[in-house]
């Protein structure tokens, strides 16, 4: 190593910092260290406190850099061409662990990481996403999908399209979720309709609807299970079905 490198605070600062997440993880870090040492990995020669404190003022948060858009990310001061694309890689990373570690796991014994994965991936995002978490007789997690991505306001759900993946999937439960991109978590009418066709229409094909959940901000959300709505429409759907002559 040269006498130049061997001189350079910045070397010996990101050797700290690595030092430092190899001693106690995250913990002991602050925020902007954190982003700070991310960027490290994409700006090798170049100093990130100041780029990390842009990021951070820019948006607030780590939470809402890593669900900030390339574009917005590209206006920060002094972030460089290459870390956008970084942060990015790493919050669909993030997502994408989340996800895997849930296939296989028993859905109410990891209730906790179920909700850890639909806040990363629904809190934020500026547009409706309709998901479907497909679960086997034993409420295992068998998949997860998208089943719609709309405007804000108006995500377009097909049961139709919702059952033939539920027979595809061979599954015997289903949870629905979506995000309320305003942050209130109170369900619209259409929601309250949308979430009685797809509990009928499960029940047809011998499914059972094990909640609908509706994403906020700050971790707020709503469940259709807790407050006795599936109840209701499955009580509608037996009525109908089990008690005419």
């Amino acid at each position: 190593m040269s006498e130049a490198k061997e001189k350079d605070p910045r070397l010996g600062h990101r050797g700290r910092l690595r030092e430092k997440f190899l001693r106690h993880g995250l913990e002991k870090f602050t925020d902007e260290e954190i982003v700070e040492l991310l960027l490290t990995f994409g700006t090798p020669r170049k100093d990130c406190k100041q780029a990390a404190r842009e990021l951070l003022k820019a948006f607030g948060s780590i939470r809402a850099v890593f669900e900030a858009e390339l574009e917005e990310l590209g206006k920060v001061k002094d972030l460089g061409p290459n870390n956008p694309v970084a942060i990015k890689f790493i919050a669909a990373v993030a997502g994408t662990y989340l996800k895997q570690g849930l296939i296989g796991r028993d859905y109410l014994a990891s209730s906790r990481k179920v909700f850890l994965y639909l806040q990363h991936d629904l809190e934020n995002l500026p547009k409706e996403v309709f998901k479907v978490i497909f679960l086997d007789g034993a409420n295992g997690v068998l998949g997860i999908e998208d089943v719609s991505r709309g405007t804000v306001g108006a995500a377009d759900v097909h049961p139709r399209e919702v059952i033939e993946r539920t027979l595809a999937f061979h599954a015997a439960g289903l949870v629905f979720a979506h995000n309320h991109p305003s942050g209130n978590v109170r369900p619209s009418p259409d929601d309250f309709r949308l979430t009685r066709q797809l509990v009928h229409a499960a029940r047809l094909v011998e499914a059972n609807v094990v909640d609908h959940l509706i994403v906020g901000k700050g971790g707020a959300y709503f469940s259709f299970r807790d407050q006795g709505h599936l109840a209701r429409f499955e009580a509608e759907f037996k009525q109908f079905y089990y008690t005419r002559d």
